[in-house]
């Protein structure tokens, strides 16, 4: 299937899906990878409402990424770059920070796909944070930087995508 019959396909379907190196990839979330991402969304959120830097979107949220159509589990895309919200159901300007939260590790083809993303994401200049649920870490990846492995007792910063934006990582994973 070619991306634009991914486009016509996906109106009429009721579960999320994205588009991924060519292939449909069916979107499953554990339920503790999603309390993760709704943790996250929430402390990102109050700080781009409070500070009026943009918008924040959750797992539902689909991006036009590199060709390909994503759904990070939570997005930040400044006003600057897409100061009204649209109807499109891939958005065409890509987020500034993308989240994905890794439901399986053990699942290769997640694994497989992680990649694809992430090296896709870097090529559009968004900055991505992986979170690992299993090891309680958070990795940054930012283009033109190394990967930065933030552990639980770390400090989980906005760089120049959300300036002053500091999280404790143990605030994500606190029950």
């Amino acid at each position: 299937m070619t991306v634009e019959e991914f486009d016509e396909w996906i109106i009429g379907v009721d579960d999320n899906y994205e588009y991924i190196g060519g292939e449909i990839s069916s979107i499953l979330a554990s339920h503790h990878a999603s309390c993760i991402a709704a943790t996250t969304l929430f402390f990102i959120g109050e700080f781009v409402i409070k500070h009026r830097l943009g918008r924040v979107t959750g797992a539902s949220g689909g991006y036009k990424i590199a060709g390909e159509r994503y759904m990070p589990d939570v997005a930040y895309i400044s006003y600057a770059k897409q100061p009204n919200t649209s109807t499109e159901s891939s958005l065409s300007n890509t987020p500034d920070l993308a989240v994905e939260v890794i439901s399986n590790l053990d699942i290769s083809q997640e694994q497989k796909r992680l990649r694809v993303k992430l090296s896709n994401y870097l090529l559009e200049g968004v900055m991505v944070w992986v979170i690992n649920p299993d090891t309680e870490e958070v990795e940054i990846h930012r283009r033109d930087h190394p990967v930065e492995i933030i552990g639980k007792d770390g400090i989980l910063r906005g760089y120049d995508v959300l300036p002053n934006f500091e999280l404790p990582v143990k605030d994500i994973f606190e029950e």
